[in-house]
């Protein structure tokens, strides 16, 4: 390997007070894709998992009104004397109802990463 190139050592008044070789890790070569891999996967580590109610938008009883009345065979709200009954319920389409695919907190929201990766990406890093 090539010696390392020497840099100028300044004292604090600004005068030059010696030379030193340039440490080793100024010389890694730059890896801005590993780098970026390991910052994003080491940012996930931080997040906390969420996810909607189990209930949400499955909280009225609701039943499909069935064939033959000339609309959708979702389930509708039931009763009488509100703006809500005979709305569509339970659907992802229908307002107030639930979500599609609805969110869980099983989700996998953390990553591990190499150990030998990491101190690459940091070696890369500095010598940018």
């Amino acid at each position: 390997m090539a010696a390392r190139p020497l840099v100028s050592v300044y004292s604090l008044t600004g005068d030059k007070s010696g030379e030193t070789a340039l440490p080793a890790v100024m010389t890694a070569p730059m890896r801005p894709d590993i780098v970026q891999f390991v910052h994003t996967n080491m940012n996930k580590n931080a997040r906390q998992a969420y996810s909607v109610s189990p209930w949400a938008g499955k909280q009225v009883s609701a039943a499909s009104w069935g064939t033959g009345r000339a609309v959708a065979r979702i389930p509708r709200v039931g009763g009488g004397g509100t703006s809500r009954s005979g709305q569509g319920a339970f659907g992802n389409m229908c307002r107030g109802g639930r979500m599609f695919a609805p969110t869980k907190t099983w989700r996998k929201w953390h990553r591990k990463i190499n150990v030998t990766q990491k101190r690459y990406a940091v070696a890369s890093a500095l010598a940018a």
